[in-house]
């Protein structure tokens, strides 16, 4: 347990479901934590799965469906490499007249044991991208987020919230 929180429930998992709003469009979706701001509340990350749907198999065209998870509103999808950014997965198809490969790559699903826990989200909303490219149909993504809720004392909350909100 990171020092300053206490862990205030057991650990959950919280479903959730982005499909784009239209063919190869970027789309995001909001998860709302209900989380009490009055009462220091924060939700702990351990672990993450990202599960996109498989892009199209087109002839001599490259598809993809890339995806991604983070603390705040994004207007594209993010790496690792944003702050903000808790897990990402990407599935793709490069193709030529002749022949295709497809690729799948995609942050831990679960931590290693020497990690307590891979993120804290301070305020309400965790948000959720799509992107396709190269694809005949909309496509989407649909996962799980797994953590506990917990209780940060007054300078931890404050540093994690300004933290958060000023990296948007």
């Amino acid at each position: 347990m990171p020092q300053g929180l206490k862990q205030s429930s057991s650990v959950v998992s919280i479903g959730f479901s982005v499909p784009e709003s239209a063919l190869n469009t970027f789309t995001q979706g909001s998860v709302d934590l209900n989380l009490s701001p009055l009462d220091r509340e924060v939700f702990v990350v351990l672990a993450v799965n990202l599960d996109p749907e498989s892009p199209d198999m087109v002839d001599g065209t490259n598809s993809v469906v890339n995806s991604s998870l983070t603390t705040t509103s994004q207007t594209a999808i993010q790496s690792l490499a944003n702050s903000n950014t808790i897990a990402v997965a990407n599935e793709r198809i490069r193709s030529t007249a002749a022949m295709a490969v497809a690729f799948q790559t995609q942050s831990l699903e679960t931590p290693p044991a020497t990690l307590e826990y891979i993120g804290i989200i301070a305020t309400n909303d965790f948000f959720v991208q799509v992107s396709g490219g190269g694809n005949l149909a909309a496509k989407g993504v649909s996962g799980k987020m797994y953590g506990y809720r917990a209780v940060a004392d007054a300078s931890i909350y404050a540093a994690l919230v300004q933290s958060e909100v000023l990296s948007a």
